[in-house]
């Protein structure tokens, strides 16, 4: 079976070499001129090549061509021994004699033939047939070829006509416009012995941009027709010309001198004189006519990314990497193709992203033979500095199209660029080129301070002592403290000069002692005296307590005047039926000693009664006022002491995770407090701190910034924050401040606004002593002392308010912004279309926002440069 396989495989491959080498002999060669005159007679000849002899050749000439003479079969074998490999080739042709029937332009019929069974045919062949040939039959085909004498003749023996020899320039257009291509083709053509050139002067082509297309430099004829005439062409040059200026340019002629070989006949008569002909050289100098291009100009209104094209193009874009890192080099490859003035194209504009850094443009070019056609490469070459992902926009061409007489505008689609975030040292390693804009990034040496892991103190954001509840409610009560002293101590000295008062006060201590002595008459059961005692002592209460002259003690009187006391209707009646009581006992018999044991503990109760209604009066209402203060300080309380413990385990939580190295989870930790609408300066440190260590410089920044802005004089969020700016690559130098601003804000920075509105609190109870004691001091010295030491203490009152009140605004304004993302640019105007691109700026710089116009904000550096930037690229501090 192994065998049989073996001469299977072996006859199969025989075959295929067999039909491989028969199929290399699938055409035939077929050789003759392109141009004949109509009484020429020419050869035409039918070649194969190949190891095999052809078989079964055939081939008919028409009815356009008359067979004058044919088949001539030739054959010629050659064999070769290469490295011990024989090869073989085997050159059959066939040749016949035709005559034109006809003028005119045909073709030939194919010929047919069979190597080794299989049918091979000629190409198709068309031939040109002129009514005036003007020449011999003998017309060659190249210069080899007219050093033979016969091979060409001139118009008579000795003389050389001008139609012998022409030089001719064609255009391919003579009515063009700016920038439109033209071919200029130089040929010479000639009927006669030429032995060779001197003297070459081309045209110079002013006005036109010109380059050579071709210039052979062996000089190689072919026959074609020139104002129907049958001529040896040889192409010399052919440029490519594009008109630099409107008007009429005319190029000047070409000259060339030729070396013709004219024969000479000899003196004698014999029949041998036409054998024994000489030659001779002569010199021909040939020119061709000076033309004239109508060049027009361009149409107004070119787009303003008119490049110069003229023709028809299309732009393709693309990035030479599909992965970016900052400050890594790339190249955006632009492409341009078409017909047209394709050598001098501009270079496209291209807008890149303002970060990214654009060097010189490099350019080439791929333009065919012909030269009006190719491809212009441009590479723009660029590093970007910023990380995240960018759109460099649609790169615009425009040209004029000649066809439509109008300015057509081809785009690429806009190109996305995704730059992954590099090793920042690689900055350093850059390419430094004059005029570039370079930017300081300084290597952060040291590492942020650990964050805060005790109590963060957190309140309500945007909540401040200052102005606060508590805040007013203290100050209140600081005041009615110092006014309730000085009230006091006026009391005091007015009391002391009030009889009035003093039996006020006093009533009900002189009715009781009054009492007393009535007890003691009712305990020796004297009836008359006891309720004598008795009616003293409530007429004198009442007297004494309601200011009432014993003259007016009337029953009436002293009922209207309870009642304005705000006593009770009860305590009034029990009262008055007392004094009925004790003007009844007076006159009437003994009720017995159980009815004044009643009566005396019922004035007991009674003025008991009515000192309470007359007490509560005047009590009431300050002591209703305080009750609701205090619940409404202490309402929130319970709500808040619920939340606070929420995010006190968040609090724990987070940093923990910080600890661990978690940041992603200490992010979230942290921001979900901040969702709570709790906040503290210690949180934001912290928050900061978590996205510094995950490589978010940006949002770092801005909880830097809004933990100072809660408290200035938090020292690890200013080092943090110092730290982190070492990261940004926007430099900004700012304006001087005054320097008694500065020195201001220094003191200002040294406390947070709350602990400002607490001294503010302790020097204002001071200064309020200190004024008392001036007031009511009752020696001069200590008023002296009083006096001045009120108003050193109102003055640091005063600026502890002042500071307070500074960093609470300044807490409170929303004037102030961070840069978020990597790299955006700053307007002239709101508006991304009409507007200028006046700077740049990175992600965490700071700015001040001055004005808002929908989505756009106009910002300030601390340089004083301002413009205008998106909303949605800042965030609020």
């Amino acid at each position: 079976m192994t065998g049989y396989m073996k001469r299977l495989i072996s006859i199969c491959l025989a075959a295929t070499f067999g039909m491989m080498a028969a199929f290399a002999q699938t055409s035939i060669k077929v050789e003759t001129h392109n141009v004949v005159a109509l009484d020429e007679q020419f050869n035409v000849t039918f070649i194969i090549e190949g190891e095999n002899n052809p078989t079964d050749f055939t081939w008919t000439c028409g009815d356009d061509f008359q067979l004058l003479w044919g088949p001539q079969q030739g054959r010629s074998t050659s064999i070769s021994i290469i490295n011990g490999k024989r090869t073989k080739s085997v050159q059959t042709t066939y040749t016949y004699v035709l005559k034109p029937v006809k003028a005119g332009t045909f073709t030939l019929s194919q010929a047919t033939a069979k190597v080794k069974g299989n049918e091979i045919t000629s190409s198709a062949v068309s031939i040109q047939v002129v009514a005036s040939a003007g020449q011999s039959s003998s017309g060659q085909i190249s210069q080899k070829q007219q050093s033979d004498p016969s091979s060409s003749q001139p118009s008579s023996k000795g003389t050389l006509a001008d139609s012998d020899i022409i030089l001719d320039m064609s255009f391919s257009r003579t009515s063009v416009v700016v920038g439109e291509p033209v071919i200029a083709t130089l040929k010479l053509y000639q009927r006669v012995n030429i032995a060779g050139f001197e003297g070459a002067d081309f045209p110079s082509f002013d006005g036109f941009w010109s380059q050579e297309l071709e210039a052979p430099t062996n000089i190689e004829f072919t026959r074609e027709t020139y104002n129907g005439q049958i001529y040896n062409a040889a192409l010399l040059r052919k440029y490519i010309l594009i008109p630099q200026r409107e008007g009429s340019l005319t190029v000047n002629s070409a000259d060339l001198v030729c070396l013709v070989n004219i024969r000479v006949s000899s003196a004698g008569n014999s029949i041998f004189d036409g054998f024994f002909d000489d030659y001779r050289t002569v010199r021909k100098k040939v020119s061709s006519k000076p033309v004239t291009i109508k060049v027009s100009p361009l149409p107004q209104g070119a787009p303003d990314s008119f490049g110069g094209g003229v023709g028809n193009f299309k732009i393709s874009a693309k990035v030479s990497k599909d992965t970016l890192k900052t400050h890594e080099a790339a190249s955006l490859l632009v492409t341009v193709t078409g017909n047209g003035n394709i050598s001098l194209l501009e270079a496209p504009k291209v807008n890149f992203p303002l970060d990214m850094e654009v060097y010189d443009t490099k350019i080439s070019d791929k333009v065919d033979k012909g030269g009006r056609s190719g491809s212009k490469y441009y590479e723009f070459p660029f590093i970007p500095r910023s990380y995240g992902d960018f759109v460099i926009e649609p790169v615009k061409y425009s040209y004029y199209d000649i066809n439509q007489g109008r300015y057509v505008t081809v785009q690429t689609d806009p190109i996305p660029v995704h730059v992954e975030k590099g090793n920042e040292s690689d900055a350093g390693a850059q390419v430094v080129v004059p005029g570039a804009n370079r930017t300081d990034v300084r290597t952060l040496g040291s590492d942020i301070r650990f964050i805060n892991t005790k109590d963060a103190s957190f309140h309500q954001r945007g909540h401040f002592l200052l102005g606060s509840g508590l805040f007013w409610t203290i100050l209140v009560l600081l005041f009615i403290a110092a006014f309730v002293l000085w009230a006091a101590f006026r009391k005091i000295a007015a009391r002391r000069a009030d009889t009035v008062g003093t039996r006020n006060r006093k009533a009900t201590k002189m009715a009781l002692k009054r009492l007393k002595l009535a007890d003691t008459f009712l305990k020796q059961n004297l009836y008359t005296a006891f309720y004598e005692e008795l009616h003293k002592a409530l007429l004198g209460f009442i007297s004494d307590k309601l200011n009432i002259p014993s003259a007016e003690l009337s029953r009436d009187n002293i009922a209207e005047a309870l009642r304005d006391g705000n006593v009770d209707e009860a305590s009034i009646s029990g009262f008055v039926s007392l004094l009925d009581a004790c003007e009844f006992a007076r006159y009437s018999p003994d009720a017995g000693h159980q009815a004044m044991e009643a009566h005396y503990k019922s004035a007991l109760e009674v003025i008991s009664s009515i000192d309470s209604n007359m007490k509560s009066k005047k009590n009431n209402r300050p002591a209703a006022t305080m009750a609701v203060l205090m619940l409404l300080m202490l309402s929130p309380l319970a709500a808040q002491a619920q939340q606070k413990d929420f995010a006190d385990s968040l609090w724990n939580s987070a940093n923990a995770a910080y600890a661990q190295g978690q940041w992603d989870a200490a992010i979230k930790d942290y921001s979900m407090i901040v969702s709570t609408s709790l906040e503290s300066a210690a949180l934001y440190c912290n928050l900061g701190d978590a996205y510094f260590k995950s490589g978010n410089i940006g949002k770092a920044i801005l909880n830097y910034e809004r933990a100072l802005k809660l408290d200035p004089s938090y020292s690890d969020a200013r080092y943090n924050l110092d730290l982190a700016s070492n990261g940004i690559q926007d430099r900004i130098d700012p304006v001087p401040e005054f320097i008694l601003k500065s020195l201001a804000k220094k003191l200002c920075w040294i406390l947070d606004s709350d602990s400002w509105t607490i001294c503010f609190l302790v020097f204002l109870a001071l200064t309020l002593a200190m004024f008392l004691l001036y007031l009511l001091a009752p020696g001069i010295a200590l008023r002296r002392t009083g006096f001045f030491t009120a108003l050193a203490t109102l003055v640091i009152t005063l600026l502890c308010l002042w500071f307070a009140i500074w960093q609470k605004n300044d807490c409170m304004k929303a004037d102030q912004a961070v840069v978020m993302c990597p790299v955006t640019s700053v307007k002239s105007s709101p508006a991304s279309g009409s507007a200028k691109d006046l700077f740049i700026l990175h992600e965490g710089t700071k700015v001040e926002i001055l004005d808002q116009v929908g989505a756009w904000n106009n910002i300030q550096l601390a340089d004083g440069r301002q413009g205008w930037i998106q909303s949605e690229d800042i965030e609020i501090i």
